[in-house]
């Protein structure tokens, strides 16, 4: 199981993501958990301003929404109420429990995984702090997740990347193939399993590693336009390594991975390397 956790400042933009989903007959709302009423009876808006009235309680936290995914390997057996429970445990094992929170089965990509969202607010007002939450509380949760419900172990499957890094993402995504599904739908699964996971430090770092899966970050010539105002798209690759299809802004992802955020990766990526990390 691979797990990613990310905090912003939009609420509505959280969920709207989801229901746009199940509007779209990719997802499933599958668990309500902390909420007044039962899940069947909930509309958009009642999911929305329970989250909204907790998260309240603290104005002064402007990143108060926290967006979850877990991934699970595409031979695990889940239905949803080993999901829905895998969600519960996940949840406590991260502090989250007392929180209200949503789970969403996406059946948009070619592995398992949901997404939860809910609110770093307590219900006194004060924040769950979340700082190093990905690295410690997240990853003690998975691996006794794993081993609880019997799936396959993200660490160590698959083979060792160079300077010894593991490959994670045979967990969780799989080659872009044109044609077979939407282009952005299946660049968005192999940007939202590389870009958190891997200690790339520089553009070709990365590139390096996207090219595995048919994908490819670019900024254009530096005589362009899109150059010079540093935008940067990503690409799907055929097998050749040849560009094909229309290229996506990165602003048109919802993890935003423009240029400015992956320079601030590349930062922190080479300071956890120069601790001895890699």
């Amino acid at each position: 199981m691979v797990a990613r956790i990310k905090r912003t400042g939009s609420l509505s933009r959280c969920l709207n993501y989801n229901e746009k989903k199940v509007q779209a007959g990719v997802a499933q709302c599958i668990h309500a958990v902390n909420y007044p009423k039962d899940l069947k009876q909930m509309n958009f808006y009642d999911k929305l301003h329970r989250l909204e009235h907790q998260a309240a309680l603290n104005e002064r936290v402007k990143a108060n929404s926290v967006h979850i995914s877990l991934n699970f390997h595409e031979s695990d057996r889940l239905t949803k109420e080993k999901l829905c429970a895998i969600a519960e445990s996940y949840m406590k094992g991260i502090g989250f429990e007392q929180q209200p929170y949503l789970v969403y089965q996406h059946q948009d990509a070619g592995h398992p995984h949901i997404h939860i969202v809910s609110t770093n607010i307590q219900r006194d007002g004060s924040k769950i702090e979340m700082h190093n939450i990905g690295r410690n509380q997240s990853e003690v949760a998975r691996k006794s997740i794993e081993q609880a419900f019997g799936l396959t172990v993200a660490e160590g499957h698959g083979k060792k990347q160079e300077q010894g890094r593991e490959d994670p993402l045979k967990v969780s995504v799989q080659k872009v193939v044109y044609g077979k599904t939407s282009t952005k739908r299946a660049i968005t699964n192999v940007l939202d399993a590389v870009i958190d996971q891997y200690k790339y430090t520089s553009l070709p770092e990365l590139n390096a590693v996207l090219k595995l899966y048919n994908v490819m970050a670019e900024r254009g010539k530096e005589d362009t336009r899109m150059y010079q105002k540093k935008g940067l798209v990503y690409t799907a690759l055929d097998d050749g390594g040849a560009k094909i299809g229309t290229p996506v802004k990165a602003s048109a992802f919802y993890s935003k991975p423009t240029l400015k955020y992956l320079e601030q990766k590349f930062v922190q990526n080479e300071a956890w390397l120069l601790a001895g990390h890699g």
